[in-house]
Parts: structure tokens; sequence; C-alpha cells
């Protein structure tokens, strides 16, 4: 589906066309679920922020001024609430998923399969082909962060600039 169907979507969902409606859901459920388990929610909370995600575009369908990139709408509201709810909790645990198996807090198996590079790139409105080398780079990055080992390592610069901290990195 190109960018044209889903603005055609969005308009047609705004005058109250349910199957429009029902096909944005479709279209984007995985993208909603795939930022909201980023943030590592409870079962509770994370339904709770996939459910406010699609409230606020029934509140705001009518508002959205670029409908074809509503992708990229719905992945930033569901950020913004992920992280609201994430620092009303009291507590945040940070683990791998092998060990929230483990221990029984997540099923084995995601609800929705993630979204695919495609939708990502669309959401994030960035070429295909980037994805995966971006992708690579955030997860080496934070693996890094989590063993310590980014915390004040100089760059490489230019022989003209003075040396950066790894923390001062502008991507």
């Amino acid at each position: 589906m190109d960018s044209g169907e889903v603005g055609d979507l969005v308009r047609a969902a705004s005058r109250g066309d349910s199957e429009a409606w029902e096909s944005i859901v479709r279209r984007f459920s995985g993208l909603v679920w795939a930022v909201t388990r980023g943030y590592r929610l409870g079962p509770a909370d994370a339904a709770d922020v996939f459910q406010t995600t699609w409230l606020r575009l029934a509140e705001h369908l009518e508002r959205i001024t670029d409908p074809e990139r509503v992708g990229a709408w719905l992945a930033t509201t569901a950020r913004r609430e992920s992280l609201r709810v994430a620092q009303a909790s009291t507590r945040m645990v940070l683990a791998d998923e092998a060990t929230l198996v483990s221990l029984g807090q997540v099923e084995h198996q995601s609800p929705e399969p993630p979204p695919s590079y495609a939708e990502v790139a669309a959401a994030l409105d960035v070429p295909v082909g980037s994805i995966g080398p971006s992708r690579a780079r955030c997860l080496d990055r934070l693996r890094r962060m989590l063993i310590g080992k980014v915390s004040a390592q100089p760059l490489r610069t230019h022989k003209d600039q003075e040396p950066r901290l790894e923390t001062e990195r502008a991507w």
C-alpha cells in the first residue's frame, strides 16, 4: 500500500468510513505494538498505550495535516504515550526477552510480528535501505552503553578538530 492509498484511507475514515478505519488499524497495528514493546511496558500498560494511541488518532483524525504520513504520526504518538506511562511507573527493570520469558512475565511469541523494514521506513520517512544499518548501529551503541564501554571514549576526529567524547556524537 503506497502513501497515496494511506492518505485516501485516512480521509475516508475522517468522513466516518468504518472499513477505512479498520484498514488503517490492520495496516499500522504492528507498528504501534512494536513501538510500545520497545519500552518494555507490562502487558496491561502496553495494551493501554496501544488503545490510547488509537484513541488519539480517532480524536485527531480530522486534524491530521499530512494524511499520507499517518504511520509516522502513530509511531510518534505511541512513543510519547509509552514514555509517559514508563515515567509514571515507580520502578523499571531492564531485562532481555529471554530473562522475561524465563520469569513468565512475557509470552515467548510476541502478539504481533514486528513491522517490516518498509513499514518502519514509511513511518520514519527514511529509505528502506537505511533501516538495517541504522538498527545495527543503534543496537551496538546500546550494547556498549549497557556494558559501560561508551562513557568517555574519544572519537576519531579530523586533525583540525578538538577530540569529542563518545557521548557528544552527532548523528
